[in-house]
């Protein structure tokens, strides 16, 4: 009888470990597809697929494309800022940014609309995005970005707290009112993070969440997730879950919702906002990774869109979020440090 009952402990104790290994395989299986394709990927989706697999791995095979990616980015930046210099450099820009604009989804028109209700913001963000991005590659004090405190300079001067409060933006665009918060603070410009999760909070009361559409429940879920990974810096650093308890606490009330309602994009998002808070083994995690496992197709080997398409570009940002909640190491990495390659 003991030994029964110790055979029985010890296959209970072996189960979590074989699905773990399960689930591992089946990310690493998405990756060998995506690694081959890396070559033949548009240079932004390059960019994004490297980027993340270097933070969970530190693998050197990824840093090509993070050095092009860092050519391009200090190109682009020193237009901007020599450009700022001129009056009327930020609204003409802003002005191209917008016509630019894709309006292919109801998502897309709804963006490009609010954008051109907010003058120079569209210029603004972006110039934030990719002074962050320079950041996170430690290029800020490269040659090339000489005079880029007039780059800051401006974005210091921009209404960054009535745009990332207004419910309107919020409703539109919850992700990146979230980013654009902590990529303030990361640049030392200024500190709206108190002030955009109070007005999120706000917005997005837990008692509001059964009625609110798909649409809107989408948004609302993913301006949570980025909450937690625009504060991990994108995949560089942990996060406090106490700071994040409130996002995580919904994430767990709200599970059943999320794995019916919510896409693979999303599902990632929320299992990674427990990931990134070191709680590998949570109830959570643990679900989404079976949901991803499952919408494998198993003849492209990646996960289609809720359209069925199998395309390797339109399909990048899904099964790289997925690769990493799958194949999660438990270790992250910082960068990649640019200024030691040469740029």
């Amino acid at each position: 009888m003991l030994l029964l009952f110790s055979l029985l402990v010890g296959c209970a104790a072996l189960q979590p470990e074989l699905e773990r290994e399960r689930h591992r395989e089946a990310g690493l299986a998405i990756q060998a597809v995506y690694d081959a394709a890396l070559p033949d990927l548009p240079p932004a989706k390059q960019r994004h697929y490297a980027q993340r697999l270097y933070r969970i791995s530190a693998e050197p095979d990824y840093l090509p494309f993070s050095h092009d990616h860092g050519q391009r980015l200090l190109s682009k930046l020193a237009a901007d800022i020599e450009g700022l210099a001129e009056p009327g450099h930020a609204a003409a820009r802003s002005r191209d940014i917008i016509d630019d604009y894709p309006l292919r989804t109801r998502k897309q028109r709804a963006r490009h609309a609010m954008l051109e209700e907010w003058g120079e913001i569209a210029f603004a963000r972006q110039l934030l995005f990719r002074l962050v991005q320079a950041n996170y590659y430690g290029l800020l004090d490269s040659p090339a970005l000489h005079g880029r405190e007039r780059a800051f300079r401006y974005l210091a001067g921009v209404e960054w707290e009535r745009f990332l409060t207004d419910p309107h933006v919020m409703r539109i665009y919850a992700a990146q009112v979230a980013n654009q918060a902590y990529f303030l603070h990361d640049l030392d410009i200024m500190d709206l993070r108190d002030e955009v999760t109070t007005a999120f909070r706000r917005q997005y009361p837990a008692e509001s969440v059964a009625s609110l559409g798909r649409d809107e429940y989408h948004n609302m879920l993913y301006g949570m997730t980025h909450f937690v990974i625009a504060a991990s810096r994108y995949y560089q650093q942990w996060v406090d879950p106490r700071a994040y308890a409130w996002i995580l606490d919904r994430f767990e009330q709200d599970i059943e919702r999320i794995l019916v309602d919510a896409t693979e994009d999303i599902q990632a998002e929320v299992a990674l906002s427990f990931l990134l808070a070191g709680q590998d083994d949570h109830d959570v995690v643990i679900r989404v990774r079976d949901v991803l496992v499952e919408a494998i197709d198993p003849r492209a080997g990646i996960i289609p869109s809720p359209t069925g398409s199998v395309d390797l570009d339109g399909g990048e940002h899904r099964n790289v979020l997925a690769i990493l909640v799958l194949r999660w190491p438990g270790r992250l990495y910082s960068g990649p440090d640019l200024s030691t390659l040469g740029l």
